[in-house]
């Protein structure tokens, strides 16, 4: 399964004009993630805060850290323009746009990287971890989070009531981001995880407020024709029969919050057929030949 990284642009970048008035969540679990920087006694140089969306957070990373280096990098050209006006003259915030699989950025340059629910829409999760390997400081901060398997678990069973497929993206196990990060060579890696549940007065809410940040399904195999009035109908009320409580639907979201440490140069990436370990020319000895 993969995702249609165009659409993700064009989907974020059509909702970045209002999308911090929608993001309450993503404000919510930035609150909670940005609470595990406490943990580390950081005096970072340079920042780098993947999928900035609307640049709040790299703002607030820079109001941390005022000595460092702030970069917020996002998908969406709407969402970088947004990012920028954030950046204030004492306290200025550069924008980049790009793609997090292909970071335009020095190897071994970064001293803290974060991420706010960005990396469940990368097909990729092994080879982004290849990429932060190469641009994180030996002993640099990597600090993300994302979303489980387990969200808008209620959204999917209403589909499939119906017989239809999820229109909702698959994330990734808790257990297989942690064995990614210590197949990439990662240290001291942790992770934990919690639900977060909002209520609405009525499904169509609930959609259009997914519509809103743009959180559409992004998956490359998803369903290219519209779905019909009759079975948007009838999933909406198998929603409401299944959960529907004091007139209110639920929505549940998991998120996965991951910190870990960049690894030391030479420390072995795990592959599929086997270990595999790289060092700096000048760190390999050589033998003289005898003459």
């Amino acid at each position: 399964m993969g995702f249609d990284r165009q659409r993700i642009a064009r989907a974020f970048g059509q909702a970045a004009a209002d999308y911090e008035q929608h993001a309450w969540l993503q404000r919510e679990v930035r609150a909670r993630l940005y609470e595990r920087l406490e943990y580390f006694p950081l005096q970072p140089e340079v920042i780098v805060d993947i999928g900035c969306g609307s640049g709040h957070g790299s703002a607030e990373l820079k109001r941390r850290y005022a000595k460092a280096t702030v970069i917020g990098l996002d998908l969406a050209t709407g969402m970088c323009l947004q990012t920028r006006k954030q950046s204030r003259w004492r306290r200025p915030v550069h924008s980049i746009l790009a793609d997090a699989m292909h970071l335009p950025l020095a190897s071994r340059s970064v001293d803290l990287l974060i991420s706010n629910l960005t990396l469940q829409w990368l097909t990729d999760l092994p080879g982004f971890l290849r990429v932060v390997r190469r641009v994180l400081k030996p002993g640099g901060l990597l600090l993300f989070s994302s979303f489980g398997p387990d969200t808008l678990q209620e959204l999917r069973q209403a589909w499939a009531s119906v017989g239809e497929a999820a229109r909702v993206s698959e994330f990734i196990d808790q257990h297989i981001v942690g064995d990614c990060l210590v197949a990439a060579g990662f240290r001291d890696p942790v992770l934990d995880c919690d639900r977060i549940t909002a209520t609405y007065p009525a499904v169509e809410s609930l959609l259009q407020d997914l519509k809103n940040i743009g959180a559409g399904n992004a998956r490359s195999d998803r369903p290219r024709q519209l779905t019909s009035r009759g079975k948007l109908q009838a999933m909406q009320q198998a929603y409401v029969k299944q959960h529907a409580e004091a007139g209110r639907i639920p929505a549940t979201w998991e998120v996965v919050y991951a910190t870990a440490l960049g690894p030391e140069p030479g420390q072995p990436i795990r592959t599929g057929s086997g270990e595999q370990a790289s060092f700096p020319v000048d760190q390999i000895p050589l033998q003289r030949a005898k003459s």
